[in-house]
């Protein structure tokens, strides 16, 4: 049964990188057709679909978001990882890794599988 788990800091300065990992168990992130995606919620908002990485490492990413984002992945760790740029106050959340299956990430119910999700505040 594969089980997802977000790791990284509670706490980020305003202007700073805020960065996350994933760590993926019980299945592997290169599997074919599935989709590694990230996904937050600010406090007393809904969910909010960032962008995924691919099993074949190809990355996709929502045009919404105003902070430069990227999603990267380690392979070997079975790992992905979010980096979010000059980060402000509207980045607090909690922050949720997913997967789902498919030709392309659509997210909403087609993520099947969540991790627990970790809050990420950004103050100073």
């Amino acid at each position: 049964q594969v089980q997802l788990q977000e790791s990284g800091p509670g706490l980020v300065k305003p202007s700073q990188t805020l960065s996350l990992t994933c760590t993926v168990s019980g299945g592997s992130i290169t599997t074919n057709y599935y989709f590694w995606s990230w996904i937050r919620q600010p406090p007393g908002k809904g969910l909010e679909w960032m962008g995924a990485i691919a099993y074949d490492g190809s990355t996709h990413y929502s045009p919404s978001l105003k902070s430069p984002t990227s999603i990267s992945r380690d392979t070997s760790k079975n790992q992905f990882s979010l980096q979010l740029n000059s980060v402000t106050s509207d980045d607090t959340a909690v922050y949720y890794c997913a997967r789902e299956w498919g030709s392309r990430p659509r997210g909403g119910r087609y993520l099947e599988v969540w991790g627990q999700g970790t809050l990420v505040t950004v103050s100073s």
